[in-house]
Formats: structure tokens, C-alpha cells, sequence
């Protein structure tokens, strides 16, 4: 059973500063794709479970009814769950895909409902504390999990959506923004989020392919979808150039009509707007939770410029192709030309999504990537977010102080090459449109076993359409790799300033030692009972852990050492002395086999060897009792809310409490 977290830590997320450094242009753009941005929260919602937005409903009514909350325990335990709530946009912990539960009874919605005059339904807090089955995970509903992505009488199988997803790809149908109903064993609706309930051009009303029946509807969240595109339409009157007025132009016909191509061409013209004062971003992105991995979570990015910080990322840029070519594979599983991304650092004004990223690629159209480009953006005020109860379990002695000094420096560095040169390498070996290919068919590269390989992307195949719901952590692990391949480099820490061997020498050695922890802790994201993950990237880190613990060639490089049989004090030993000879090995070999079964579209031996790199066996599967009881709640972040006053755009920030929190999404009137 899992409960909602106590005492986890809450901070305002401050961006406050640099907005007040915008011009009022600036600041009246930003006002608006805010207000497009938290529009979208109840899409997020209802994609996450089916009851997470009458959750929200109930929780909302019941603070703007009450005067005051009542000082007490189980009222406290209330507040915490609703923080976490909201800070997830949903039920389930977003890092995790778990079902999260009060710790009050039933009894304190009751009572609480009752002072604020709101009628609290029985059976929807019978859902709220339904836990313990399949149900308490994301997953398809077939196998007893829950997900927002699909509905209807019938339960969707994962032999649904590999048909669905053939189907899709035969009439040229993006699925990002796309809501399964399930009518009959053969009969299918497939909603397309839009604000017209008008079909989009090139949708066809009605499909029959592979034995089955799909009909088309538009209009889902029309609601939704009308307010962002409205708000979006504001903020093309505020924008700073002719690439976003055109960005925006595409952005508001997409929400409008729901159809996805537009959604690709504003991203072709959003690569190009480049450095902006004002990053932002919007749409059916991360296809992480949707458990056939090819339907997008509505995310929606507004962040400002770091300019200080954004100068070492753009070195990186400049020195990116040395770098990459850096990397353990034949140029033939590399693009001809690196195309150099914006590669900028942002403050955070405003993130509406089921969670919050430190860093960020995109867009996630492979084509748009190898034929226009891609950004990558990290978000500073993330990734050095310090509340003063950070703790460093399961490293002891001087790990300790050397993780408290340098942890934010290195996964800094981590965060900025797993995005720019882990997500922006590499090519996949594919057929084209006109039937030609990117690769010497004829004589194609040599692969892992020594010969030409036989397997590449068939016309109309991509990354995700081929390696399905595996594809989000693999690709993760592979870029996780890259960051921990290229973190020893010098030349490279030069670059984000570290000048002096003892400097490089402790940002290396951090990075394998949390890259070790994350691995570790990463077990709270592994159910035993369904033998499942949670977390694409937890997986991952679990991967490059037992990578580094079982499969380097000196078993004393990484040990998990404890003295008590009850693993009490277990902890990481790293020797800092083997991880550019002993660690650097292992990670390159284990680098190698990913990038190439990625880039040849090999789905039988790559998904295979992925699974066992991240299979939880016995021996390690010990230890997850000990990772739970000392696990440490993540942080809640309180975005901030734009008011517009008179011909000034005012901040306002939140005091940093589970009111706070209630109180900022009361003002975004969702």
C-alpha cells in the first residue's frame, strides 16, 4: 500500500527575478502561454485515471468552502495528500506510476466536506483509497492496471494497440493526441483532442483493416482545447518575431482542429526560434505513461532565459560533433552532420504536466530532428532546487560530504550531456518514403556479432512504433550512457568550468556514485509482485547500476556492502581509482549493444538485452524493503501565477505550504 508521502518537502518555484528583467513584451507573452499552459491541467488529469479530475473537483470545492482547515492530525495528513495530488496532476506519483492513498480516514473528507457545504460522493473516496491490486499501477487495463489513455466496455489488450498502432500508421494518423474507447471485441472510437468537432482534413470518419472496425470522433477536451488556443492567440499579439507569430499560427490550428501534422510544423518552426528571452512549448508530448508508448501526455513549457549559465551550454554546442565522434560506434550509426541544436538554460515560470523534468530534448518527431533539428533546454532552477532536509542516503564517510558539495554540479553536467549528446546522437538505419534507403543497403554496417546487419526501420516504422512500450527507459539508458561515457572527459569539464584535476576528479567521481545511488533507490520504482517499472528512467539507472555491479571486469569497483542482516546500513562503495579504466569499460560495452540494436531497428536483441540489464533479480530484489523504509519524499513544487494589472504583468508567489499549493491552483480558475 502505498501512502502519500509525509513531511515531503514543498518549495516555491521561483522564476520571480528574471521575469521582473523581461521587457513588458516579454512579460505579456509569457502572461499568456502561462494561461494556455495550466489550461490544459485537466487533460493532464484525465489521461493520468479516470477519477483524477473528480478528485480535483472535490479538493477544490472544499477549500474555497471552508474559512479555515482544522488544526488536527488526520486534517494535516489530508493537506499532504492533497499537495501531492496536485503536484502530480493526478492519483498516481508521476515519478513512479503508483497509486497514491491518504493516511486519514475516509472519515476526514466527510467531516471536511461537510464544514465547506461540498457533498464528498462515497463512491468516489472508495476509489481514492482502492489500493493494493493491479490497479494501484499504470498499465493496460487487460491486466488489471489502471490508465486515462483508453475506455469503454471493453478492456484494451496490448494486441489492441499493436493493431491500432499498424492501422495509424497505414493512413498516415499521428496518435499523440489520441483517446482509445473499445466498444466491442472488433469495434473501436478514437477520439482526437480538438476544439472543432468537425473532422480535420485527411481523417478518415471510419476504418476496417485487420478484422477490425475504427471510427473516428473529434472534440475531445474541446473545452480545454478552445481556452489554450484562445490564450495562444493572445500571445501571438506579444510575440518578439515572425517565427513565433508562425509558431503560434500552427499551434492554435492544431488545438483547434486536432490535426497532429500542424503540431509537427509549429515544432519544425519552433527549432528555429532560436535563444528566445521566453522559451515555451505545448502540445501531446512524453509517451511515457500511455502503456503502448505512442500517445503523448499534454505538457506545456514557459521558462526564461538564463543568459549567465545558457554561454557554457552553447560552447558545448559548438564542440558537440568532437565530442560525439567521441563515441564507441561506426560513423555509419551516426548522422552525416550534427545538426546544432539551441541549447539554452531556463528558470521555470511554468510547467503543467504530471511532473517536472530537470532537462529537456525535443521535439520527439524523428524526422523534424534529422531533417530540421531539435533543442535542448535545462531547467536551472530544477536542477539546483536545496531544501534543507536533503539527505544522502546509502553513502557513508566522506561520500557523504562529497555528495552535499558536489552533487549539483555533476548532475548538471550529467543533465546537459545525456540531452545534448545523448538524445541528439545517433541515426536510425532506415527506409525512406521513395523507397530508398540512408544506409548502403547493399553493404550495409557491420554489426555487434561481427557481420552486415540484416534489420533496419521499414517505411512508416519509427523508434517508438517499433519498440513499443520499452522504447521511453532503453532510450533514456542509452542517453544516461552517453552521459556517464563522456562524463571523464576533460576537455568537456572544462567547458561547464571545472579547470583543475581535483575539480574534474570529484565531478566524475559523483557522477558514478549517484548514477550507483539513483540505481539503488531506483527499486521503489519496481513492483515484485508484477515484476513492472514504474519510472523509464529509474529503469534506466537500475540498468547502468547493475551494469557497473555485475558486468564490469573487477568486481571490487562497485560494491553494495552492509554488516546487518537486515541491511540496515547498507551503502555504495565505489573505488574512484577504477572508474576511468574499469568503469569506463563496462559502460562503454553496455553503450555500444544499446546504440546499435537502437539505431539498426534490431527490436528482437535489443529489447531482450534491455530487459535483462534491467531484470531485478533475487539478489538484488533484497534490498528493496530497506530502499522503502528509507526512502525520501520528492520535493512539491508551487508554480507561480501571472496576473495582468493595469499595463503591468504582476508575479504572484505563494507561501511555501500545502495552502500555498491549494491556493495557487484556486487562482488559475481550472
Amino acid at each position: 500500500m502505498a501512502f502519500a508521502d509525509r513531511e515531503a518537502p514543498i518549495q516555491m518555484l521561483s522564476a520571480k527575478k528574471y521575469f521582473e528583467n523581461l521587457t513588458s513584451k516579454e512579460q505579456h507573452y509569457a502572461h499568456y502561454m502561462s494561461k494556455a499552459s495550466h489550461a490544459g491541467s485537466r487533460i493532464t488529469m484525465r489521461q493520468v485515471s479516470p477519477y483524477s479530475e473528480k478528485i480535483f473537483d472535490t479538493v477544490m470545492g472544499i477549500h474555497k468552502g471552508l474559512k479555515e482547515y482544522p488544526k488536527d492530525e488526520e486534517t494535516a495528513q489530508y493537506l499532504e495528500y492533497v499537495t501531492q495530488f496536485l503536484s502530480n496532476l493526478g492519483e498516481f506519483k508521476s515519478f513512479g506510476d503508483v497509486k497514491f492513498i491518504p493516511r486519514c480516514p475516509k472519515s476526514t473528507f466527510e467531516k471536511l466536506g461537510q464544514l465547506a457545504n461540498v457533498p464528498v460522493d462515497s463512491s468516489l473516496l472508495d476509489e481514492i483509497y482502492h489500493d493494493g491490486d493491479a490497479s494501484a499501477l499504470l498499465g493496460f487495463p487487460s491486466q488489471g492496471h489502471t490508465t486515462g489513455y483508453y475506455r469503454g466496455p471493453e478492456k484494451v489488450t496490448p494486441e489492441d494497440m499493436v493493431l491500432l498502432k499498424k492501422i495509424f500508421a497505414d493512413f498516415d494518423i499521428m496518435p499523440e493526441n489520441l483517446t482509445i474507447e473499445k466498444l466491442s471485441h472488433k469495434l473501436f472510437e478514437v477520439h482526437v483532442a480538438s476544439a472543432s468537432t468537425a473532422h480535420a482534413k485527411g481523417y478518415p470518419d471510419r476504418i476496417e483493416e485487420e478484422g477490425i472496425e475504427v471510427l473516428f470522433k473529434f472534440g475531445e477536451h474541446s473545452t480545454e482545447m478552445e481556452k489554450i488556443a484562445q490564450y495562444l492567440a493572445k500571445a501571438k499579439e506579444y510575440a518578439a518575431n515572425e517565427t513565433q507569430e508562425k509558431m503560434l499560427e500552427h499551434y492554435v490550428n492544431y488545438f483547434k482542429t486536432g490535426d497532429s501534422k500542424l503540431h509537427k510544423e509549429s515544432q519544425k518552426v519552433w527549432v528555429k526560434d532560436l535563444s528566445p528571452q521566453v522559451e515555451t512549448n505545448i502540445g501531446f508530448i512524453e509517451t511515457y505513461r500511455e502503456p503502448s508508448g505512442i500517445i503523448g501526455e499534454y505538457e506545456s513549457l514557459v521558462a526564461i532565459q538564463n543568459k549567465e549559465r545558457t554561454e557554457k551550454f552553447t560552447e558545448l554546442v559548438n564542440k558537440a560533433p568532437a565530442y560525439i565522434n567521441l563515441l564507441p560506434w561506426d560513423p555509419a550509426f551516426e548522422k552525416p552532420k550534427f545538426q546544432p541544436p539551441d541549447f539554452t538554460s531556463i528558470e521555470v515560470l511554468t510547467f503543467t504536466g504530471s511532473g517536472i523534468p530537470a532537462g529537456i530534448n525535443i521535439p520527439n518527431y524523428d524526422d523534424v530532428r534529422l531533417n530540421v533539428g531539435f533543442k535542448n533546454v535545462s531547467l536551472g532552477n530544477i536542477l539546483n532546487s536545496k531544501t534543507s532536509n536533503d539527505k544522502w542516503t546509502f553513502v557513508q564517510g566522506d561520500d557523504v560530504e562529497t555528495m552535499s558539495k558536489y552533487q549539483s554540479d555533476s548532475f548538471e553536467v550529467q543533465v546537459g550531456i545525456h540531452e545534448l549528446l545523448g538524445h541528439g546522437s545517433g541515426k536510425l538505419l532506415c527506409e525512406l518514403d521513395d523507397g530508398t534507403f540512408n544506409f548502403n543497403k547493399s553493404s550495409p554496417p557491420i554489426g555487434l556479432d561481427g557481420k552486415p546487419v540484416t534489420t533496419y526501420y521499414k517505411k512508416g516504422e519509427t523508434w517508438g512504433s517499433k519498440f513499443g512500450a520499452i522504447a521511453g527507459a532503453y532510450e533514456e539508458c542509452r542517453a544516461e550512457s552517453i552521459a556517464m561515457y563522456l562524463i571523464t572527459n576533460r576537455q568537456l569539464l572544462e567547458t561547464f568550468g571545472f579547470k583543475t584535476k581535483e575539480e574534474q576528479d570529484k565531478i566524475i567521481y559523483t557522477g558514478f556514485l549517484q548514477m550507483c545511488r539513483a540505481g539503488l533507490l531506483a527499486l521503489e520504482f519496481w513492483d515484485p509482485a508484477s515484476k513492472k517499472w514504474g519510472q523509464p528512467h529509474m529503469q534506466a539507472r537500475f540498468s547502468i547500476m547493475k551494469t557497473l555491479l555485475r558486468y564490469s571486469s573487477d568486481k571490487n569497483f562497485v560494491k553494495l556492502a552492509y554488516t546487518q542482516d537486515d541491511y540496515s546500513d547498507l551503502h555504495i562503495e565505489l573505488d574512484g581509482s577504477l572508474i576511468e579504466t574499469v568503469g569506463h569499460a563496462a559502460i562503454e560495452d553496455y553503450l555500444t549493444h544499446l546504440h546499435i540494436y537502437k539505431s539498426s531497428g534490431d527490436v528482437e536483441n535489443g529489447a531482450a538485452y534491455f530487459k535483462d540489464r534491467s531484470d531485478v533479480d533475487e539478489e538484488l530484489a533484497k534490498f528493496r524493503d530497506v530502499v522503502l523504509a528509507k526512502k525520501l519524499p520528492r520535493k512539491q513544487f508551487i508554480q507561480a501565477n501571472t496576473v495582468i494589472d493595469g499595463d503591468k504583468v504582476i508575479v504572484k508567489e505563494y507561501e511555501e505550504s500545502p495552502i500555498g499549493m491549494i491556493q495557487s491552483f484556486v487562482e488559475r480558475d481550472l
